[in-house]
This record gives C-alpha cells, structure tokens and sequence, in this order.
C-alpha cells in the first residue's frame, strides 16, 4: 500500500473509537463490528465486505502498539503538513525527506507497518493477513487449519497452520516464510481467528461457563446434579439445601488448558419455577405457604429504599 493511501486513512475513525482509546476499547469495538460484517453471515452483501476489510486493516495497525505508534507519529507529521518539497514548496508530492528522515523516506515509515522492513539491504517479502473461523471447541482444544491462498500470480498453494490450544476470538497467529516472495525471503502470514460461539458453554480467561437448570426442590432440599464437560464426559455437582438462583459452583481443573495453567468450569445455578402445579404438589405447596407465613423476605427492602 502507497504512503500517501495509508496517511489519509483515519483508522480511529474507521473503529469509531478516540485516538487516545485504550487496548481494550479498540478489541471490543473492533469485535462488535465484525460480528455485524463477517462475510460468513453476509454472503453476497459487497458494501459489508468492504467495510469487513476496512475494519479488519485498521485494527491490524491499532490493535500493535509498535505499529500503532509509527502510524500516530507518521499520521500525525502529514496532517501537520510536516512533509515538504524542496524549497519550502507545497505538502508532500514525491519530494525531498532527506531533512527530516535523515536520507529516509517516509514511505518506509508505513511499509514497515506492512511487513516492508527497512530501505537499507534486500527486503523481506510483505506480511499477509487472511482470516479464519473456527469452533468453540476447537478454540479450547486446538485444530490444525488447512487453508487454499491465492497468489499475486493467480496461482494457489495450500497451507496448513496449527491453532494452539485456548486461542480466544481476535487473536492472531503467524505462519512463517508464508507472506509475500521478497529479496531477503518470503514474509509471514498472519491469520486472524474468528470463533462461532457455543450453544451451551462461554469463557472467561481459562474458565469455561455453564448455566446448569435445576427445579425448586433440588434448590430447596439439595441434590447431586450431572454437568456436562467440554470433554464429552459429566461431572457431578452437589447442590447444598437452599441454594439461591444465581449462585455459581466451581469444578476445578475443567477449564481451559493453555500452558501449564489449567481453568475451571464454573456452573451457575439456574432455579426452574414449574409453570403449573397441580394435585398433591399444589397442596404440600398451600401447606408450606402457611408454615411460612411469618417470614417476611422482603422486610429490609422498603428501609433501604429510604436511604
């Protein structure tokens, strides 16, 4: 990509994100964004490609705090009208940097945002950034993706990548000596991953999370419950005598594994109130209702309502 397509590139704006927005800010707003774009629910839709592509280049930059920081400080020499012809002349048309960039060009300060490297000795082949969707499963346990990349050339070669254990969504592998053909070598290839969610368990860090049913008696009078594992297996849970909805029990070490640290599942508790009841039930119910009736489980809420 040219210098000059890159500097008026606003990718703050593309974001829809400050230039002073944090790390965090960006991974999400960039994640909020390509759920909507992805190409795998938008088949055919050529304006949300685009944009999809738009988002992805900028968060390549801004999601790297080196490249991040040579795009504010190179952006912000342009729009400052920092680059000039010889002579004092008009902004930036192909002219003299020596004064500024000792000999340099600001050219290369985007090139290596790309992979370009240096203008001293051969250069490495670009970098190159596909994209990849993978399942939740996959993402806990790892996969190996075989991927078909066409070539500036028209011609195609496959490639195999392995994706480690415990990836999260957003995150980037590289597959070196697979990126563009160059003097010095080919570049690498990055892959950005995309994980489909799972119907029934989420993450949080190496935790897997699971909201596990359990009907009113079981709450009230407690119970051994099965839980599924991401393994296939089911673990037994105990649920002690009046446990509140809501309430989360952990399971050690069934988590993620990613190193040598392995996570948890942690299981919240999902109180089942029957839609009807009838015959024996309805009365035991009555019968509890009255033996309870001097309980007032409400009797703090209007005092703290005052405060």
């Amino acid at each position: 990509m040219a210098a000059k397509d890159l500097y008026e590139k606003d990718f703050y704006k593309v974001l829809g994100v400050d230039k002073k927005a944090a790390a965090d800010e960006i991974k999400r707003k960039y994640r909020g964004l390509v759920k909507d774009l992805h190409p795998d629910t938008n088949h055919g839709d050529s304006a949300k490609e685009e944009k999809f592509k738009a988002v992805s280049e900028a968060y390549e930059i801004l999601s790297d705090p080196k490249k991040r920081a040579e795009y504010d400080e190179a952006r912000s020499l342009f729009e400052r009208g920092g680059f000039r012809a010889p002579g004092g002349g008009g902004n930036f048309q192909g002219g003299d940097f020596s004064d500024i960039f000792g000999g340099g060009n600001p050219q290369d300060i985007f090139a290596n945002l790309f992979g370009g490297g240096g203008r001293r000795g051969p250069r490495k082949g670009q970098d190159l950034q596909t994209e990849a969707t993978i399942t939740f499963r996959e993402s806990v346990f790892g996969t190996n993706l075989d991927l078909r990349l066409g070539t500036d050339r028209g011609a195609a070669q496959n490639i195999t990548a392995r994706v480690p254990a415990g990836v999260n969504d957003g995150a980037k592998i590289r597959v070196k000596g697979k990126g563009a053909p160059g003097e010095a070598g080919p570049g690498d290839l990055f892959i950005l991953l995309h994980v489909k969610p799972h119907p029934i368990f989420s993450r949080k860090a190496e935790n897997l999370t699971i909201t596990l049913p359990i009907t009113f008696t079981e709450a009230a009078l407690g119970a051994d419950v099965k839980v599924p594992v991401m393994s296939g297996e089911e673990v037994t849970v105990r649920i002690a005598p009046g446990t509140p909805n809501g309430r989360t029990l952990r399971v050690k070490g069934r988590g993620i594994t990613k190193g040598s640290h392995v996570g948890d599942l942690l299981v919240t508790v999902d109180v089942q109130v029957p839609q009807r009841v009838d015959g024996k039930a309805l009365e035991a119910l009555k019968t509890f209702a009255v033996e309870t009736a001097g309980e007032d489980v409400r009797a703090e809420l209007a005092a703290k309502a005052k405060q």
